[in-house]
């Protein structure tokens, strides 16, 4: 078990989802679950979820929230940068729907242009006008950005050498395979982070030991059934933080079918993942039980101490907090970096975190037979 006081599980994990801009919800997630005391002893990620992984896994505990902060305030700029530093109040414009839809869709296009400050920048020339075979005719953005500033927020020694496990998803570009590059197999670095998130056409591949790999996403966009393969098998509380809804209102207009695809698209797994979490847990434990009755002449032999080495009984709880994007936001949302939506994100995931945590069920060992719980608070936590 964990340290006296803590939920009576042997392993608290984080899996955060990919989705661009919309990651600022992890942090709102993280920092509610560090103000109560819940913290990861693995924590896996995908896209920007890897970002955010790192930065937690490559921090103490006391740094994670302000580093996580610190990021998501580089990345991010004032909605109407035009209007200069001493600009006006402008708030009681951004209050509508509309007014907020045209803005976002401005920060948006911003993004496209200008690129994201400590992220990433647009090439010079396009990539149409580069040579093949450069990295330059493969991607519209250079991402070199990135890498200083995941030097200077994440001590990458405190990743590979601290308590912590890491672990982030990617796809070998000449194989197709999803491969999880983690700090009990790996030398983890800035590249492998980069690596998690390189969202083609936009982001350029990243070469690790002579592979190059794309962002995981185009595989699986939630890490959780690495978590569940990956092992070993313990008494577990899981965190899924997901970025896209794959539930949502049918689309009325061009506009929200591409929204819907998106999300459709990017939640990709998350439903299958957490059904086969639910299932392997209850095989699992339903083995273990049949192991128990077999007769001392069978319980003995090899098979059954292989398969009683795989089947251990053991219990988890899912959490799930899912980030539900509002109506304004549109199919831009997941790279749309203004302030004003980096916070808004922020302190949704904050506010589901603390409201997930008043039911005492989520931090208890679950009682149903099959040894598993899963708790959505936008289904099972209204108020």
């Amino acid at each position: 078990m964990r340290s006296k006081g803590g939920p009576p599980f042997e392993r608290i994990a984080l899996a955060l989802q990919g989705g661009g801009a919309l990651g600022a919800y992890q942090g709102g997630v993280y920092q509610a679950l560090a103000e109560a005391d819940l913290y990861p002893d693995w924590v896996a990620g995908i896209s920007i979820g890897a970002i955010n992984a790192a930065i937690i896994a490559g921090n103490p505990p006391a740094s994670r929230v302000d580093r996580l902060r610190e990021f998501w305030e580089l990345i991010s700029c004032p909605q109407m940068p035009w209007l200069g530093r001493n600009r006006p109040d402008v708030s009681p414009l951004l209050k509508g729907d509309l007014a907020r839809s045209v803005l976002n869709h401005w920060s948006a296009a911003s993004a496209l242009w200008w690129g994201a400050t400590g992220f990433f920048t647009p090439r010079a020339l396009s990539p149409w006008l580069c040579p093949d075979g450069s990295m330059e005719a493969t991607s519209y953005y250079d991402t070199r950005q990135l890498k200083q500033t995941l030097e200077r927020l994440i001590d990458f020694d405190r990743i590979n050498d601290g308590p912590m496990r890491l672990s982030v998803g990617a796809v070998n570009v000449r194989t197709g395979d999803f491969v999880y590059f983690d700090n009990t197999t790996h030398r983890i670095g800035p590249k492998h982070i980069m690596a998690s998130g390189a969202l083609p056409p936009g982001f350029p591949a990243v070469e690790i030991d002579g592979e190059h790999y794309w962002d995981g996403g185009l595989v699986s966009n939630t890490p959780l059934g690495w978590m569940v393969d990956a092992g070993p098998a313990k008494d577990t509380l899981v965190f899924q933080v997901d970025l896209w809804s794959a539930r949502g209102q049918f689309p009325r207009s061009m506009t929200r079918v591409a929204t819907r695809q998106k999300e459709i698209q990017y939640s990709s797994r998350t439903r299958a993942e957490s059904k086969r979490f639910k299932e392997q847990q209850r095989f699992k434990n339903q083995v273990a039980q049949l192991l128990a009755k077999l007769p001392p002449e069978l319980a003995d032999s090899p098979e059954v101490e292989r398969l009683r080495g795989l089947c251990e009984r053991k219990v988890g709880n899912l959490v799930q907090l899912i980030y539900h994007s509002k109506e304004y936001e549109g199919d831009s949302k997941d790279y749309e970096f203004s302030r004003q939506s980096t916070e808004d994100r922020w302190r949704a995931g904050y506010h589901d975190t603390v409201r997930t945590l008043r039911h005492p069920e989520v931090l208890e060992l679950p009682s149903s037979p099959d040894g598993v719980f899963i708790f959505d608070v936008a289904q099972h936590g209204r108020e």
